[in-house]
């Protein structure tokens, strides 16, 4: 069962996509929050798996704050952002801030389920639309120096897959996965899945 949390202050928004999370099988989704602020304590005593997280947010702190306020405090789960926005700055600063994943809100309910189970197997999500806008934003290759090791477990890890899965893919144990991809974070200097995925592609390495 995966557990996951909704961050939205639209009220119809929230308890719709609630409700329906909840009664797909595999899912609950009984914690549903209208601000970060109203949030935060009870995500960090009871987490949940996953946590969908607007941007946009009627109290003082907006989804991108609120995944900073996340990750400093040591919240052990992911984060997808969920928004109406599209604009290049805003996915780049929430997958600086250390979410995830990025959907928008028109993404079906199928791909929501799909990238929220990613997102528990270690994958880093994202709409179509969001996809492409990173493509799109490619200006360099700088040379991170990369071995063809790393490139290919980095190639791996951009697809979804979970660390157990990339070993498989690669016939390599799990532990090998984990230390080639701090390797790789340290040469791309970031610090996240999704991170070290946008700066791949960002930089053409992928």
């Amino acid at each position: 069962m995966i557990d996951v949390a909704i961050i939205e202050d639209d009220q119809d928004i929230r308890e719709y996509l609630g409700m329906l999370i909840d009664r797909q099988p595999d899912f609950s989704c009984s914690k549903r929050f209208y601000s970060v602020e109203s949030a935060m304590e009870p995500l960090l005593i009871n987490p949940p798996d996953v946590l969908l997280l607007d941007i946009t947010l009627s109290e003082n702190t907006n989804g991108i704050q609120g995944v900073s306020q996340f990750v400093e405090r040591g919240a052990s789960f992911e984060i997808i952002m969920f928004s109406v926005h599209q604009d290049d700055e805003k996915i780049f600063q929430s997958l600086c801030a250390g979410a995830c994943g990025y959907l928008t809100k028109n993404t079906p309910l199928p791909k929501i389920l799909s990238s929220i189970k990613e997102a528990h197997q270690g994958g880093a999500p994202m709409s179509m639309e969001i996809a492409r806008r990173v493509v799109q934003s490619f200006r360099s290759t700088p040379n991170f120096d990369l071995s063809p090791r790393e490139k290919e477990v980095l190639l791996e890890l951009s697809r979804g897959k979970s660390y157990r899965k990339i070993g498989e893919s690669l016939f390599i144990s799990e532990d090998t996965v984990r230390a080639h991809i701090r390797n790789i974070y340290r040469k791309l200097e970031v610090n996240s899945k999704a991170e070290a995925v946008a700066k791949a592609y960002q930089s053409r390495l992928l």
